[in-house]
């Protein structure tokens, strides 16, 4: 009896797991013998900028009575339903319900991006049964990739760079001519991964031949770099480029700002020069005495030129 107990009870919980997808599905039969409930708890990746449907059920939308995707987002949490022949959607973001031509329904998820990573949650029932899928959701981004060759004293050393990516991408090194182990150091940062190679060569090295190998699972193929430090310059480096850049833009701001201060101190010179003219007496009461006088000034000269008259007829 005890024996039938067990193959009962191991009957009851089918585990699947299938290659290359991460998935591991769950069928527990209920108590009712016309009900199935599945569980499938799966793991998907997708590109960057890449357009993304997710199943949730293989049934029909003639077979399904309502589906539900309630998302878990990094912003956010939000819903996405189908029931009674109508749909909801509070995500509000352009995701939407979509049938196959097969009228098989997918959650449609258009330029996939880094604000769609997160956890989908779906429950599909349906005449017979349910389905619960939990699809654990990432994304790959590529990186930003940079090469270059350090030139100082009596050594080289040439740098490989792999920025911002997800996941972290390997960096490798084709060159014959050194001895030493590249020194690769990885950083994270906000989900995102940086990966810096460095190999040290020695002054005479000739740098035609070297190279660096980025791998990232965003590419189908690697993509190879050919370092190189220009004749004459005494260091490529990428930072020296950021340095160059940020003295640029202090100098453009000091500029800014010594121009502002040339044009505000003119302008108070010219207040200071008006409100000096406003204090200063006015020499306009001078002016109106001497236009007082000359009326008098004119009727003396009158009176002398008849006076002068009179003095000749009784000469």
């Amino acid at each position: 009896m005890m024996w039938i107990y067990v193959m009962i009870m191991f009957l009851s919980e089918a585990w699947t797991q299938k290659s290359g997808t991460n998935e591991s599905t769950t069928v527990n039969p209920s108590t009712s013998t016309s009900s199935v409930k599945v569980y499938v708890l799966r793991n998907e990746t997708f590109k960057l900028g890449s357009d993304v449907n997710l199943t949730c059920s293989s049934k029909t939308w003639n077979e399904t009575l309502f589906v539900i995707w309630t998302l878990k987002l990094k912003s956010k949490e939000c819903k996405i339903s189908f029931s009674d022949g109508r749909s909801q959607d509070h995500c509000m973001d352009g995701k939407s319900l979509r049938n196959t031509s097969n009228a098989q329904s997918y959650l449609h998820i258009k330029n996939f991006s880094t604000d769609d990573v997160g956890l989908y949650e779906c429950e599909s029932v349906y005449r017979g049964g349910n389905e619960n899928h939990k699809i654990t959701v990432a994304i790959t981004v590529p990186p930003y990739i940079y090469a270059w060759v350090e030139c100082k004293e009596n050594k080289m050393v040439a740098v490989c760079k792999a920025e911002k990516g997800n996941p972290a991408a390997n960096i490798s090194w084709s060159h014959t001519g050194s001895s030493m182990l590249p020194d690769t150091r990885q950083l994270a940062s906000e989900g995102f991964y940086t990966v810096e190679s460095r190999l040290e060569l020695s002054k005479d090295t000739d740098t035609k031949n070297l190279s660096c190998a980025i791998r990232h699972p965003y590419w189908n193929e690697e993509r190879i770099l050919s370092p190189q430090c220009s004749a004459g310059q005494i260091s490529t480096d990428y930072n020296a480029y950021l340095h160059w850049l940020h003295t640029s833009v202090a100098v453009v701001i000091i500029m800014f700002l010594a121009a502002i201060s040339f044009f505000a101190q003119k302008k108070l010179r010219l207040l200071r020069k008006c409100q000096q003219q406003d204090i200063s007496p006015s020499k306009s009461p001078q002016t109106e005495d001497v236009e007082d006088v000359e009326p008098y000034a004119s009727y003396v000269q009158r009176v002398n030129s008849i006076y002068n008259t009179s003095s000749d007829m009784f000469t």
